[in-house]
């Protein structure tokens, strides 16, 4: 049976651009033409005022994969690994610049939100809308209008203004209009994140009614390892434009997680050649404490930990005024959460040749559900001992923070709060 999805060898290129050469006085611009003008205009009139140049960047490298028709394949990797411009060059955003692909059905995308909606139009007229956009008839439109919006939870909006819905109204509708187009292959983005916790459940389950039930195909981009797992029966690993691994699911989530230091024990630790400092002191493990001081594989919303450092000193070594920090940052590299020691002016004067230092967190784990990156740094008498920067990547769980049975993901943070009310 030919695959319902075909690709061979595709690249895609974006060119940037870039300025080189920095700031030269017009003084020595002018001293230069004196002298010799003929030369100047020849040779050197773009090394003195700078030259326009342009750098490739790959997105895509050599991307090869077949899909079958019913199978929902997710797409798994790090922020700029490539996994939306794949999207956007199977739903044609954007053509590959090398490669060809052959799509056999009728395609349908989710990739960002609101795409496809006209801000002024309400919710009723934009299902019209985006419905033709997506290849539907009137008749097919209006067959399954009161589905869409009973689906979207619209109801009291659906004559409002779109530019009036929040983000997770938007992600809503135009989650229902493409799932109601009844298409023979349909391409979902990150935006599901967007949405409430109930909400996602019914994309999920919609999603899996439409592979099972229905025979279609899905292609699915998602950092929720659980939903990953739980829809998609194979998976694609990206990173650096570059498929690494294309298998079961599970054995592929398990490799991209293989980093994660919640288990880093002493074996892999020495292998580590990426670490700084003198190593008089060096990291021996890492792992993380739940409540009940059991180890735990990834993290919840909303529940206590104790993160767990293990060391060992060199011989001879006694370890003094030592102090140590995590960092936590997202797969941007954007720093999130840092806990030191030193900030708390709880340093250890001195300490044995090997041990454990634990860093209890005194309030729940405030970070939203998502890929995460730690990094640990160990001094010693002021003098860094041992940094490890790309220590590993976790996983962090949806949980109810506020155990209001109510999720928003909008932010990497929630927060503890309470509420009141002064009248006058």
């Amino acid at each position: 049976m030919e695959p319902i999805i075909e690709v061979k060898n595709i690249s895609k290129k974006y060119n940037i651009a870039r300025h080189q050469g920095g700031y030269v006085a017009m003084r020595d611009i002018l001293t230069n033409i004196a002298k010799k003008p003929f030369s100047f205009i020849k040779n050197k009139a773009k090394k003195l005022v700078g030259k326009a140049g342009k750098e490739e960047f790959w997105a895509l490298k050599n991307i090869s994969f077949s899909v079958e028709k019913g199978e929902a394949i997710g797409i798994i990797g790090a922020n700029g690994a490539g996994k939306s411009t794949l999207l956007k060059v199977l739903s044609e955003i954007t053509p590959p610049t090398t490669g060809e692909i052959n799509i056999n059905g009728r395609l349908s995308s989710l990739l960002e939100v609101g795409t496809g909606f006209h801000p002024e139009l309400s919710g009723r007229e934009n299902i019209f809308l985006n419905g033709a956009i997506l290849g539907m008839t009137k008749k097919e439109i209006s067959d399954k209008f009161d589905d869409i919006v009973e689906f979207a939870g619209i109801n009291k909006f659906i004559d409002t203004p779109v530019k009036r819905y929040s983000s997770g109204m938007y992600v809503r509708l135009a989650f229902s209009v493409a799932a109601h187009t009844e298409p023979d292959i349909l391409l979902v983005d990150e935006v599901l994140a967007v949405g409430d916790a109930n909400f996602q459940k019914k994309c999920l389950g919609k999603m899996d009614e439409v592979t099972k039930k229905n025979g279609r195909t899905i292609l699915f981009v998602s950092h929720n390892m659980d939903a990953i797992l739980k829809l998609c029966s194979r998976c694609i690993l990206l990173k650096n434009g570059k498929i690494t691994m294309f298998d079961e699911s599970r054995k592929v989530v398990n490799t991209y997680l293989q980093n994660n230091p919640l288990s880093q024990e002493s074996s892999s630790l020495e292998k580590r050649t990426d670490r700084k400092g003198l190593g008089n002191i060096k990291i021996s493990s890492f792992f993380v404490e739940n409540q009940e001081g059991k180890k735990v594989d990834y993290l919840i919303t909303g529940k206590y930990y104790t993160f767990c450092i293990g060391y060992k000193s060199k011989n001879n070594y006694n370890p003094k005024n030592v102090s140590i920090t995590l960092a936590i940052s997202n797969e941007n590299g954007s720093p999130l959460i840092l806990a030191s020691s030193k900030l708390t002016k709880q340093d250890f004067d001195i300490i044995s040749s090997n041990g454990i230092i634990r860093c209890k967190i005194n309030q729940k784990f405030p970070l939203t559900e998502g890929i995460y990156n730690i990094a640990i740094d160990l001094f010693s008498n002021g003098q860094r001992e041992d940094f490890i920067k790309n220590f590993g990547v976790f996983e962090v769980k949806q949980g109810d923070f506020y155990d209001t049975g109510i999720y928003i993901k909008h932010s990497p943070f929630y927060l503890e709060q309470d509420w009141s009310l002064q009248t006058n």
